[in-house]
């Protein structure tokens, strides 16, 4: 969870508050799903500034034999395409954040997708995205 987080204060609804055991043993509170949330909501900040700051990039290339040599086009052709990959994983990102954000809404944040249990916060930490349990993501791939 890189990055700095918002200072303004919010309270989560009585119906977010849990006090749940995850597979580590550790439980928890709604203070720790409001870090979540402040986090997540950096981390799509953080992707949507990127996402302005390179959406030159993708652009259309300019074909002109005349102004353009052939293995300029060719290097712009292929940062074109890297710009692209780097959107399209991006979107993926963001649409990963929003539904950690609507986990989190619907009091489900932190609970494995597929089987209902506690995924270990640990690996929250490290990506608050996450939305199956190391057995089920182990599954799964």
């Amino acid at each position: 969870m890189a990055g700095s987080y918002c200072s303004r204060k919010t309270h989560l609804p009585q119906s977010a508050q849990r006090s749940q055991r995850n597979n580590a043993g550790h439980m928890m509170d709604d203070t720790e799903i409001e870090r979540y949330r402040l986090a997540l909501l950096q981390m799509r900040a953080e992707l949507r500034v990127l996402e302005d700051a390179s959406r030159e990039s993708g652009e259309t290339v300019e074909l002109d034999q005349a102004r353009v040599g052939r293995l300029s086009r060719m290097d712009a052709l292929q940062g074109q395409q890297m710009a692209l990959e780097t959107a399209r994983r991006r979107q993926l990102q963001l649409i990963k954040i929003e539904g950690a954000l609507q986990r989190i809404e619907s009091n489900e944040f932190g609970e494995c997708f597929v089987c209902g249990e506690a995924i270990d916060t640990r690996r929250l930490n490290i990506d608050p995205t996450l939305s199956r349990c190391t057995d089920c993501a182990e599954k799964s791939s």
